[in-house]
């Protein structure tokens, strides 16, 4: 998770949102990247969809099995669908969606546990992991925003 924080720092200093997901498997990371989409303007380039792609592009395979994934918020509805099929074997997040809602984000309020159990999804699900680590990057955003002008 700490390399997904770092992670999400570097997109905030270079002016994207604060987000960043990990992925590892066996205790080796296989990908770990943070969110583009102002630069890419590119609505689906999210951070844990990034680290899919680079996750099954190094592994040669669309079955990311045995893989989890650290992400400093909980996954939106899309990236926890990527992380099903993917087959990822277990989400672990920091902040929440109404941490993200509270910093102003466009969140859809549809939870991972919901989610999962809506899917029946056997994917399991870690909560509040660094959670008030995860949270700062919010404010961290906020503060290099008020730095920016667009």
């Amino acid at each position: 998770m700490r390399l997904a924080i770092v992670k999400a720092r570097e997109g905030i200093a270079s002016g994207q949102t604060p987000f960043g997901a990990c992925i590892e498997r066996e205790g080796r990371v296989v990908s770990c990247e943070h969110n583009t989409v102002w630069q890419t303007t590119d609505i689906t380039a999210h951070a844990e969809i990034h680290a899919i792609r680079e996750a099954c592009r190094k592994l040669s395979s669309i079955d990311l099995s045995g893989c989890v994934i650290y992400s400093t918020c909980e996954p939106c509805p899309m990236c926890f669908s990527a992380c099903h099929w993917a087959r990822i074997s277990k989400i672990v997040y920091g902040a929440n969606i109404q941490d993200a809602l509270r910093s102003g984000f466009h969140e859809l309020e549809i939870p991972n546990m919901q989610l999962k159990e809506l899917s029946h999804s056997p994917v399991e699900i870690v909560t509040d992991f660094l959670r008030d680590e995860a949270v700062a990057l919010f404010r961290l955003f906020d503060q290099q925003s008020k730095k920016r002008t667009y």
